[in-house]
Parts: structure tokens; sequence; C-alpha cells
């Protein structure tokens, strides 16, 4: 990659973890904040597919590429397949808490949680 599509990716990766990030700063409610962690956690995505970008690459199929054709990293793709996995697992694990924090305590706002200051 040359140019500014060499490093566009990247550019797009660190403004979706600040977005992320703000909004994690930012939030009065425990659902918003998890869904903010996960938008954060969702620039690994753009960073990692834009590791493994080749220019000119083809799919990582090589039964029918001729030898010597770019081709796109696969280990990078199992890697965001995975981090995909992960997030999910994670997200749904905290809404999970945020579900209980709810019937417990009866609110979402991290401000009103008192009971939980150490």
């Amino acid at each position: 990659m040359s140019g500014v599509m060499g490093w566009l990716p990247y550019a797009v990766a660190g403004w979706i973890l600040l977005v992320g990030l703000y909004g994690l700063a930012t939030s009065r409610n425990l659902v918003h904040t998890v869904g903010c962690l996960a938008v954060a956690q969702s620039s690994t995505y753009v960073l990692l597919l834009a590791v493994g970008y080749r220019s000119g690459g083809t799919a990582p199929v090589y039964s029918d590429a001729e030898p010597g054709t770019p081709v796109v990293d696969p280990v990078v793709q199992a890697l965001v397949l995975t981090d995909i996995v992960v997030g999910a697992t994670v997200t749904a694990l905290l809404l999970a808490l945020v579900i209980q924090i709810r019937k417990r305590h009866g609110t979402v706002d991290p401000e009103r949680l008192t009971e939980l200051k150490g």
C-alpha cells in the first residue's frame, strides 16, 4: 500500500478506537458502556485486516493460484474471526452482569450504584 491508502485503514482503526473510548469516558449508563466497549474492541478488526492486507493479493486458496501470486495472509483473517467470537462472548457476559446489577440495585447508572463503592 502506498500513499493515502497506505495509512487510511490505520487512521480508521484509530478513529473507531477513540470514538469507543470517548463513549466509555462519558457514559452514564452501563448498557451504553458495554456498547462503547464493543465499538472500541471492533477497531482491532480493522487494524488486523489492515496489517494482513496485501495489494493485488487474492484469496488464500492455493489450489488454483499460480506460483508467485500474492495472497492475503490467512492467519490474520483467522485472528479477526477469533477476535469477533471473543468480543461477542465478552459483550454477552457484560450484558448479563448489567442485567443482574439492574435486578439487584434497580439502576444501571454507575453514579447511583453506591452499594458497589469500596
